[in-house]
């Protein structure tokens, strides 16, 4: 197949990644900008056929298939800048075009059967399908290991039966991926994970949508509770290198060191939308951009910039298919929490510059917000993956029998160089008894090491060194807050009974 299959016709046969991405900016702007209101667009449920039938016209997924499938290869630095470009005029399109890449073709691509990648994929190219990942469900969320979706193998073909929710794209997307337990004849489920293809075009394999969720946010993305009662033939089941688990964890990671290309375009427009603003509102007779607070705010802005560029460079060089990711989950984990609380920062940040135009719904500012959010929530809450990191952390120093943070750090790819930029503030002796919440306030601090360490690689790049030198500073000066914070010994406490004596009204002095 010719690549002139997933491009307008008047780009040739033969065309670069460059003028590929540039014709989709093109015709990203041309749908939110001319043909169609974006603020109403952003602020209803859905997107108008023509819209998405004009996104899909150069086929934007094919960067995530194979070339011997018709795609573009699916080079992973081409599936971070188109997720960059969709993310700079909508947040919610990039998820869209994440959740096909990343949770259902790379899988497919790595673990399914030969003989159903090739239709499947051709239907993506050339009828512009969309698939998804269904995990969570009603009762089981993080707790996914727990998931009480089964599967029976029955003449030849397996029976899978549940209920499934929060999958993105739930009642459009015409192939799924689902998650679930093998049932045994005594009917108890296995502790694997399996992943079966479900084609929503087989009566048999159809998905049951039974409720729409009027979701906060996202709102081009529509979001459901599904009955799973189908069955697929045996080449639908996907095809671990080892375990189920391990085949999940290696799929969750690549996704979540996917997200920075999500993050891009997304943070780019807020600083470009900070900036902007700031030189052309006047307080007290003068741009904002002349106060030092608001020059603060900006440079955060800029620092989150800078960081999620260096996290797009490295997951183009470390998120390939051919790599098994199912145990790099500390990358993965600190990439993730990072870049997404970047991204709800900086929309907090251009909210307060905005005022009260940035308020109104259809603004850019509040709609950011909304739509940064869940970021933090879905594929796995930030506080757990944030707890996740230290554990790992404090595993390898158990293996180590290391007990001291800098040493520890200073010793370790992920955080070499960074450490340096702390002098003795990483000196201590870490226990190893740690209560969650200072696990989590642990794995945020780490969390920002590891991505000082990605900037100061993204510098011996040769990005600009003015824009590397501040992210650094910002970051260094937040991570040293949060050290505060962890080496804080008094914990407080819920007081759940707590009405009797609290009513304030009862203390006024007349």
């Amino acid at each position: 197949m010719s690549i002139a299959s997933y491009l307008s016709e008047d780009l040739g046969a033969s065309v670069e990644f460059d003028t590929f991405r540039d014709a989709f900016r093109e015709t990203l702007q041309n749908v939110f900008s001319r043909r169609a209101d974006f603020d109403e667009l952003s602020t209803s449920r859905g997107l108008p056929p023509f819209v998405m039938r004009e996104i899909q016209s150069l086929t934007p997924l094919s960067v995530f298939i194979p070339e011997e499938y018709g795609g573009r290869g699916g080079h992973v630095h081409e599936c971070q800048a188109i997720l960059a470009t969709a993310s700079y005029e909508s947040l919610a399109l990039s998820l869209t075009l994440g959740i096909n890449g990343a949770l259902f073709l790379q899988p497919l691509t790595k673990y399914g059967h030969e003989e159903v990648k090739g239709p499947i994929f051709e239907r993506f190219t050339e009828d512009k399908n969309m698939g998804g990942l269904m995990i969570t469900e009603p009762d089981y969320g993080t707790d996914a290991l727990n998931m009480k979706t089964s599967y029976t193998k029955e003449d030849g073909t397996y029976h899978v039966d549940g209920t499934k929710h929060w999958a993105g794209l739930t009642g459009w997307a015409d192939f799924w991926l689902i998650t679930a337990r093998r049932q045994g004849s005594d009917g108890e489920l296995g502790r694997d994970i399996d992943f079966f293809v479900a084609d929503m075009n087989q009566p048999e394999q159809l998905v049951e949508v039974e409720e729409f969720y009027e979701n906060l946010g996202l709102y081009m993305i529509p979001y459901g509770r599904n009955n799973v009662d189908i069955r697929v033939p045996e080449e639908h089941r996907l095809q671990p290198n080892s375990t189920g688990i391990k085949m999940m964890l290696d799929t969750l990671h690549r996704s979540r060191i996917e997200f920075p290309g999500m993050g891009m375009g997304f943070l780019q427009r807020i600083l470009d939308e900070a900036i902007s603003h700031a030189r052309e509102r006047s307080v007290g007779g003068q741009a904002l951009i002349n106060y030092d607070q608001v020059q603060r705010r900006i440079t955060e802005i800029q620092a989150a910039f800078t960081a999620c560029s260096a996290m797009c460079l490295h997951t183009s060089e470390h998120a390939h298919t051919d790599n098994d990711l199912s145990g790099k989950a500390l990358s993965a984990n600190a990439i993730k929490t990072v870049v997404t609380d970047l991204m709800q920062d900086a929309s907090q940040s251009l909210l307060q510059l905005m005022g009260g135009k940035g308020y109104q719904l259809d603004n850019v500012a509040g709609r950011s917000v909304v739509d940064s959010r869940p970021f933090q929530i879905f594929e796995g809450s930030n506080d757990v993956l944030y707890q996740q990191i230290s554990e790992a952390m404090l595993k390898s120093m158990r293996q180590l029998k290391e007990t001291n943070l800098e040493t520890f750090l200073s010793d370790h790819d992920l955080t070499s160089r960074a450490v340096e930029y702390f002098d003795d503030t990483l000196n201590f002796e870490v226990d190893q008894s740690l209560s969650q919440r200072k696990l989590v306030e642990l794995g945020r601090i780490l969390g920002r090491i590891v991505t000082m360490e990605l900037v100061i690689e993204l510098g011996d790049r040769g990005f600009r060194s003015d824009l590397i030198s501040n992210c650094l500073q910002v970051f260094k000066t937040n991570a040293e807050g949060l050290l505060a914070g962890y080496h804080e010994t008094k914990q407080t406490s819920v007081i759940e009974d707590y009405v009797e004596g609290s009513a304030w009204i009862d203390f006024v002095q007349a």
